[in-house]
């Protein structure tokens, strides 16, 4: 199973179920979405706007990995369960956030080995595949990265 989260914003986000959608990668797998305000017709994903955290952290736990835009509190979600994660970030040109700081935190985590991002115009399932087969650093809490990612931010 592959759990999906798009956090609260109130900007749509179909951009990223797009991608999904079309995915050959993940034609075959049960996936699950917390998808916020996106409203978005598919019969490939379970949907839900909005669960309890403890859903979350289930749906979390039981995946193979995570797919999710760039927002903090579900990136280090899923770092603390361990999961291996392809960030989708919210891209102002998009009208999907009011700027392009998830793609700066995204540039980051992935600098410091923690994750792989889907930069615009790339193939997600050539990262998919890439995701798949790489190994990541564990997050700690008194990593260095967190540090910088304040700098970022």
């Amino acid at each position: 199973m592959v759990f999906v989260a798009v956090g609260t914003q109130k900007q749509s986000f179909k951009r990223l179920f797009d991608l999904i959608e079309k995915s050959k990668v993940l034609e075959k797998k049960e996936i699950v979405a917390q998808a916020g305000y996106t409203k978005y017709e598919t019969s490939k994903v379970t949907m839900y706007d909005f669960m309890p955290q403890e859903d979350i952290d289930k749906y979390i736990e039981k995946s193979e990995f995570v797919i999710c835009h760039g927002g903090v509190g579900t990136i280090f979600n899923a770092l603390k369960h361990n999961k291996k994660i392809l960030i989708v970030p919210r891209l102002k040109k998009y009208k999907e956030h009011k700027n392009d700081h998830q793609l700066e935190i995204c540039k980051e985590l992935q600098r410091c080995g923690y994750l792989l991002y889907l930069n615009d115009g790339e193939n997600i399932d050539e990262k998919l595949k890439k995701m798949q087969n790489s190994s990541f650093k564990n997050y700690t809490k008194d990593d260095n990265c967190i540090n910088i990612l304040k700098t970022v931010i």
